[in-house]
């Protein structure tokens, strides 16, 4: 009889040891997608330099929530294209975008833009 019932002591050790492994596993997947989710937001999110932080002020440019769509767009269809320095032309302003890095570079206003030459970039996309 003792035997017995070290046997079903042991059995029940063991699931619930299974059970903490399952658990922890879950907990573990759980993360991994919480922070997957989170770089994949991160990944969306769109950052402007300082230098273009700075060119937006002196040029008065305001850049609304429609702006930065319209910004967003651009670099998911450069990006699929495989652009990696861009100039995306909207009917408020030209903006370069490192698209690797989904940062705005620098800004121009609608004025600005004729008569000037954009360097060093490979590709353009033109929004309304």
């Amino acid at each position: 009889m003792v035997k017995s019932n070290l046997s079903i002591s042991n059995l029940k050790r063991s699931q619930n040891t299974e059970t903490r492994a399952k658990a922890k596993k879950e907990e573990l997947v759980s993360d991994f997608k919480g922070l997957l989710q989170k770089n994949l937001d991160k990944k969306d999110e769109i950052k402007i330099s300082t230098h273009a932080l700075k060119r937006l002020k002196d040029r008065k440019l305001n850049m609304d929530n429609k702006e930065f769509a319209k910004i967003k767009k651009a670099i998911a269809q450069l990006r699929e294209k495989g652009g990696k320095d861009s100039l995306v032309i909207t009917d408020k302003a030209a903006y370069i975008i490192d698209v690797k890095n989904n940062t705005v570079v620098t800004a121009i206003d609608k004025k600005s833009i004729k008569n000037n030459i954009f360097t060093k970039i490979d590709s353009t996309i033109v929004i309304n």
